[in-house]
């Protein structure tokens, strides 16, 4: 006991020294810009939603009418296009502008297929923002959120598609066949082709940074203290055999995890094809039982999420307030934008660029539009939600346990296996996004990577062991300003995606 007082006064120390120094760099990224007296928009937000409508627009509706031909490209239907690979000349290379000279034209090369880079990339996605955060959404801004929440996840599907094309055009592969992609990758080597090296450079740099602090809090210790505060909760809460023992839960996740993530990018698809379907189909059954027993009352629930949008009752700043609630939630889920996807989908066996971007769209409409919808109805339907409440992301987790429990005495502790699987998968994924950075920065020599993968372990236990306020508020800040170097790379080079799904349309038909 005298250990744990320790540990608590010293974390309590630690939060309140990090918050002060960190304080100007959260401030600034979630900094809000007034729209009415009484609500404020986040500017990373604004550049979001306004990144995704333009290259809806631009790319002339691609997360609609690519949306079929995407499901097709999973299925396999043009794996025949994909017959004739590039090889790499022999273990000694040559390098131009210090790039693998093959490398540069590695379009056929790869080490996952499109089905495991989409579940390896919707595993970092799919996970407490759609429990805890569209719980959160609608005790702010009631039912009419889920419809704003919706129309931001179909247009965030054409951000996926744009930086994740990129991903795969300007990834690396070593000798081994490793491939190592991402935004460092086309924000280096795409701005220089547009003759701006040294900006690209820089860019490359400050998303590297940014990225592996986001995979050691928000990829990490939130999502490893999140699954323990609820696994804690529907064990007995305070009576439970691991109640005040989260260093226990989070060096069994460790464990964990680093089985899997010493492995590669491969070991984590082998696991994450498995998991996430898995995982997304327990919860969905959970939410679709609870939906089906109250079937009858599926048309009020849709209805007041259509009267909630336009004409919302007792929400502080109206139709704003309730837009702005479901934007915000519905762009921190499934991180469209951002770029992090786009290292996972460098991984795929193509060499067609496009092919991998289709695939990506289906990320958004899969976490956002499907699953967060869900979540939104059966919190609608079986919970009493006050609009103007404002819950704590572990009080948003729940709020939906108990709505899943009104229906099924058990489904508590089903959506608390889901939520430890969510929490898995996505720090897996995390880990792998983290590492790529890390690897960019410092190398690819083996003794760089245990260093990270080894860090990455150690974070989880904290994360289990400690309460995390301002260190999970830098982490999600961190998260949020790779945005700033992505959504530049991703304007500059929105023709070369032009370009490459003019080729693999011209391709398939």
């Amino acid at each position: 006991m005298f250990l744990l007082q320790q540990t608590q006064t010293f974390d309590d120390r630690i939060n309140e020294q990090f918050g002060n120094a960190t304080s100007w760099f959260t401030d600034a990224i979630f900094a809000e810009i007034p729209i009415t007296d009484s609500v404020g928009v986040p500017w990373v937000l604004i550049v979001l939603i306004l990144g995704a409508s333009y290259f809806t627009i631009y790319f002339k509706g691609i997360n609609f009418r690519g949306f079929f031909t995407a499901i097709q490209v999973v299925r396999g239907k043009y794996d025949t296009l994909e017959e004739d690979k590039v090889v790499l000349s022999s273990k000694s290379v040559s390098t131009i502008y210090g790039d693998n000279s093959d490398t540069i034209r590695v379009e056929g090369e790869g080490e996952v297929s499109h089905f495991q880079a989409l579940t390896a990339a919707i595993s970092a996605t799919v996970g407490l923002g759609n429990i805890a955060g569209v719980a959160i959404a609608l005790s702010i801004g009631g039912a009419g959120a889920t419809f704003w929440m919706v129309l931001i996840g179909f247009l965030g599907m054409a951000s996926k598609f744009v930086e994740c094309t990129l991903g795969v055009k300007y990834r690396e592969a070593d000798a081994d066949g490793i491939i190592f992609g991402g935004p460092m990758y086309y924000l280096k080597k795409g701005l220089r082709e547009s003759g701006m090296p040294k900006f690209g450079k820089v860019l490359a740099i400050v998303f590297a940074i940014m990225c592996i602090g986001g995979s050691f809090g928000g990829g990490n210790m939130f999502q490893v203290n999140q699954a323990f505060k609820l696994f804690e909760h529907v064990t007995g809460a305070e009576q439970s055999f691991i109640y005040g023992k989260g260093w226990i839960f989070g060096f069994v996740m460790a464990v964990l995890v680093g089985v899997v993530i010493i492995g590669g990018i491969k070991k984590i698809a082998n696991v994450t094809d498995k998991v996430v379907p898995f995982m997304v189909l327990l919860y969905l059954l959970a939410v679709l039982t609870i939906l089906g027993l109250n079937f009858r009352e599926i048309p009020n629930a849709i209805m007041a999420i259509w009267d909630g949008a336009f004409s919302p009752l007792g929400v502080t700043g109206g139709v704003v307030g309730v837009l702005i609630q479901g934007f915000k939630r519905a762009a921190f889920s499934n991180e469209a934008g951002i770029g992090s996807s786009s290292i996972a989908h460098s991984a795929v066996k193509t060499k067609y660029p496009a092919s991998e971007g289709l695939v990506a769209l289906l990320e958004p409409f899969i976490d956002t539009v499907v699953v967060c919808t869900m979540t939104a109805l059966v919190l609608i339907i079986t919970v009493q939600i006050v609009p103007g409440t404002v819950l704590s992301d572990e009080e948003g987790v729940l709020l939906t346990a108990s709505a899943l429990e009104s229906g099924v005495s058990w489904f508590p502790y089903l959506l608390s296996m889901a939520v430890i699987l969510f929490a898995f998968s996505s720090m897996i994924s995390w880990s792998y996004y983290g590492y790529q950075a890390w690897s960019y920065l410092f190398g690819r020599d083996k003794r760089y990577e245990y260093v990270y993968k080894v860090m990455f372990c150690m974070f989880t236990i904290l994360g289990a062991a400690i309460t995390l306020s301002s260190v999970t508020l830098f982490s999600d800040a961190m998260v949020f300003a790779m945005l700033v170097p992505n959504m530049i790379g991703l304007f500059i080079l929105k023709d070369k995606v032009k370009e490459e799904l003019s080729k693999y349309l011209k391709l398939i038909k």
